[in-house]
């Protein structure tokens, strides 16, 4: 059976379902659902409800031929709302966008526990975002896909790794996949809830497209800002002697975080490069060789030669993104940090 058809209510042709404007008299098919869309969401914007604005507007895209100029239009305030909202350090979306070996030594303490401290001190909203964004961490694990493929992951790398260690690594994964999700909601973007692919990490499936990298670039980013966070908090309870299990997931976490890094295709490091000009990727190249100097890491030096290649060979984005830039490189530096610092206690090369 083939798509359902309609007829045009200004011309009153047949028109097959997936036509978005009719081809005789140019009539927008859902030119009453796109008032009803541009009412709701002018309404949410008059109450500076970014996000709920932000979905609205995202869902009229989709309603509108991709060539038109009302497109055009759409996705011009879709880049301005997004910058609303990257202005508003503590949104409150009320949208549900979803369904919803060698080492830095921590011994050397006072300069490495410094560094991590002032870098927490400069990013407060990280501790902010563990206080607050509680009741969001705690609905995505209400979602049956979310908590079955957890628990099939954890399954995983319990085999491999034992139980406690299995548990740490995948709430560190969850707390991650959810930094995407948060930012998602922030964006007005649907998409699914976390699924874990068990032994290859987790992830989010989008269900809308992003017509501005800059949106994208941070929401690629918000995973590895949330997974710093779990990271530091695993490693602040082992400091506090809580043992060198939270030292294995502080340092495993940070690690997989840093991984995601690498500016390649979907990865996370992948999105957020989308965004910077050429001068800015030579920056992040830079900050990686610096990291593979202290470091002498085989991953990092991938990283490194991957922004190497993706600055020299990618077409740069047409303007520099500050924001992307300063996060990416912060993350490296902290992520490095916990990835590669001695943890006396740990075992073999702790």
């Amino acid at each position: 059976m083939g798509p359902e058809a309609s007829t045009c209510r200004g011309c009153g042709i047949e028109l097959p379902s997936a036509l978005l404007a009719c081809p005789s008299c140019r009539r927008l098919v859902h030119a009453e659902r796109l008032g009803e869309l541009a009412a709701v969401a002018a309404e949410a914007e008059a109450r500076a409800e970014w996000p709920v604005a932000l979905g609205r507007w995202r869902e009229a895209l989709e309603l509108l031929p991709a060539a038109s100029r009302q497109h055009a239009t759409i996705a011009a305030k879709v880049a301005a709302l997004g910058a609303k909202v990257d202005a508003s350090p503590h949104p409150s979306p009320t949208t549900d966008a979803t369904e919803t070996a060698n080492g830095w030594s921590v011994g050397a303490k006072a300069g490495g526990l410094g560094a991590l401290a002032m870098f927490a001190f400069k990013f407060k909203f990280l501790l902010l975002a563990a206080l607050t964004k509680g009741k969001l961490l705690l609905l995505g694990l209400t979602k049956g896909g979310t908590f079955l493929t957890m628990i099939a992951a954890a399954g995983v790398y319990w085999t491999a790794f034992g139980l406690p260690f299995a548990i740490g690594l995948v709430l560190s994964i969850y707390v991650h996949e959810m930094g995407h999700v948060a930012a998602l909601r922030r964006y007005g973007v649907k998409a699914t809830a976390p699924l874990f692919i068990p032994g290859l990490g987790a992830v989010v499936l989008l269900r809308q497209e992003f017509h501005d990298v800059r949106q994208d670039a941070r929401v690629g980013l918000a995973g590895p800002i949330w997974g710093l966070g779990a990271a530091l908090a695993c490693a602040g309870v082992w400091l506090a002697g809580g043992g060198p299990l939270w030292a294995a997931v502080a340092r495993m976490g940070a690690f997989i975080n840093l991984f995601n890094l690498i500016p390649l295709g979907p990865l996370d490091g992948g999105r957020a490069f989308r965004a910077l000009d050429r001068p800015q990727r030579w920056l992040v190249a830079a900050a990686l060789a610096t990291s593979w100097a202290l470091t002498d890491d085989g991953v990092v030096f991938l990283l490194m030669l991957a922004a190497a290649f993706r600055a020299l060979a990618d077409r740069p984005a047409d303007r520099p993104d500050h924001g992307t830039l300063a996060w990416y490189v912060a993350l490296i530096a902290a992520l490095s940090f916990l990835s590669f610092a001695h943890y006396p206690g740990l075992g073999v090369g702790g």
